[in-house]
């Protein structure tokens, strides 16, 4: 397949001047990644001298177990937002993979590996029908998956009665995924990072990210140079369904018992609020997982403070509202273009 040899857009901005060493690894990490550090940074501190317990490595923990199924979400969310594409369905797949992950652990007589199969392949099956839509029925992503997000919510609660399903936490499969710790660290947070790294080869270093990259630059170019853009955008919301299935098989063995909304509703606001802090343009074409994995450590760091200072959780709300729009006005201003209704 014909590529378009271009440079995939990363977390990263232009090179270091020549003659200039000292600052090429500022500059490497660029301006946006430099902004979230700051900021990151900024919260640590300040939660840490209102609380003494926020910065133990005990509090670290539960922020990165907290964060981890957003994570997962945000990672892909990233990819598709990458190639053009966006989805707001991701969090009522999770509660859907949750859902069949621990009625086919029971049914099977407590197997959790057909349970897992069992989510996966559910995870598969509406990525796969998300993409259909999307490309073949030539509807909107954000329409398509809009849709999604109520039909998969409304599944999940059909096939579990709205009830929570199964229980898990008798098995030492579930319980090592999601109570369970490798040198110290929290299997949950490897398995993060393990999808991190994945995807960010994926993005940096392969023909398959630098296409992804063209799509969402220039469809028209990209086709031009032959890129099959249809098969990469099912395979790329195929993709989504898989993570978004191992999210709900966390969040299965986080709590104990499949969960067909709670722990699974407002996923994707969040998802998509880190992707686009991270440094993702809601247009297409710029973004990388070291951005979004920023964001949500910002994002949790934040929840986890405003939770230990006893703030009302609505307030995380807002706080994540505000951060998403300040996000796409950054990237507005960046980019250059007019108000709308204003002239230029």
């Amino acid at each position: 397949m014909t590529t378009i040899q271009t440079p995939a857009p990363t977390d990263s901005t232009a090179p270091a001047p020549a003659g200039k060493p000292g600052r090429s690894w500022l500059t490497s990490l660029g301006g946006q990644n430099l902004s979230l550090i700051g900021a990151l940074v900024l919260v640590l501190a300040l939660f840490g001298m209102l609380n003494e317990n926020y910065l133990s490595w005990t509090n670290i923990q539960v922020i990165g177990e907290a964060v981890t199924i957003t994570g997962l979400l945000a990672i892909v969310q990233t990819v598709v937002i990458i190639c053009g594409g966006l989805d707001i369905s991701v969090g009522s797949q999770a509660g859907l993979a949750s859902v069949v992950s621990a009625m086919a652990f029971t049914s099977t007589g407590a197997n959790p590996y057909l349970g897992i199969a069992a989510a996966v392949g559910i995870g598969v099956l509406v990525g796969i029908v998300n993409g259909i839509v999307i490309v073949y029925g030539r509807v909107n992503p954000t329409i398509a998956t809009l849709a999604g997000l109520a039909a998969y919510k409304g599944v999940a609660q059909l096939v579990s009665d709205g009830r929570a399903q199964g229980y898990v936490l008798n098995d030492p499969f579930f319980v090592f995924l999601g109570r369970g710790k490798i040198a110290g660290i929290p299997v949950m947070i490897w398995l993060l990072a393990l999808v991190a790294l994945a995807v960010h080869v994926m993005l940096k270093y392969t023909d398959i990210g630098r296409n992804l990259y063209a799509i969402g630059g220039n469809d028209t170019a990209a086709r031009l140079a032959g890129i099959n853009i249809n098969k990469y955008l099912v395979a790329v919301y195929a993709l989504i369904g898989v993570v978004a299935a191992i999210a709900g098989i966390l969040l299965t063995a986080r709590t104990g018992s499949g969960q067909p909304v709670s722990g699974s509703e407002g996923l994707e606001l969040k998802a998509i609020t880190a992707a686009a802090l991270g440094g993702c343009a809601l247009k297409g074409g710029k973004g990388g997982v070291g951005g979004t994995l920023l964001a949500v450590a910002l994002l949790g760091a934040l929840e986890n403070g405003l939770t230990v200072e006893g703030i009302n959780t609505f307030w995380q709300n807002v706080a994540q509202g505000a951060l998403l729009v300040a996000a796409v006005v950054i990237q507005q201003r960046r980019s250059g273009e007019r108000a709308v209704g204003l002239p230029h």
